[in-house]
């Protein structure tokens, strides 16, 4: 059974509660697929060590590569929001957009033609299996957020993003906002 209130292009945020997965504690997900056999997700608020130039040699920009998620790290991925220079994209939703073209991407990242706030690039991504997300969300381990920043999102700096968005939530998140990362170690 396909949950209603999850839609793709919604963002997922991790509940408080998630301490010592090294993945999910913190995380802020962009919903990119949802339907009766799984989703698929995107962690946007792990920045790697690594830049495009360090996996690809042969495209010239230091953007910045986050960690999707657990699953096929040896994978890269990207969302944009150009579906009129990248051909064979497809939409999220809020003008969000995934994958298309990588050849004709790495010309027009290479000519200047596209900027980190134009596109964000993932090693692996986040994945459920059929009602798992559903079972997450009934374990209170995800908060459904509407994306509001719609497709801003990419150039959103990401070094608090998870604090802005459980200020946001407000009410009991509150005193979670201003909390170590491990509560144990405070």
């Amino acid at each position: 059974m396909i949950s209603e209130k999850l839609k793709k292009g919604h963002l997922l945020i991790a509940e408080p509660s998630i301490i010592g997965d090294l993945s999910f504690n913190r995380s802020v997900i962009l919903l990119a697929d949802h339907n009766k056999e799984g989703s698929i997700g995107f962690i946007i608020n792990k920045p790697l060590k690594y830049t495009i130039s360090d996996l690809i040699p042969e495209i010239d920009a230091n953007f910045k590569i986050y960690n999707g998620g657990p699953v096929e790290q040896d994978n890269l991925y990207f969302i944009h929001n150009i579906p009129e220079l990248i051909p064979n994209s497809v939409e999220i939703s809020n003008g969000i957009y995934w994958g298309g073209d990588f050849e004709s991407t790495k010309d027009l990242i290479n000519s200047g033609a596209i900027s980190k706030n134009n596109i964000r690039f993932f090693l692996g991504y986040t994945g459920w299996d059929e009602n798992q997300l559903e079972n997450e969300m009934q374990g209170n381990s995800w908060i459904i957020a509407d994306n509001n920043y719609k497709n801003k999102i990419i150039g959103k700096s990401t070094t608090h993003f998870w604090k802005e968005q459980i200020i946001e939530l407000g009410g009991d998140y509150l005193i979670w906002s201003n909390a170590p990362e491990n509560p144990y170690l405070n």
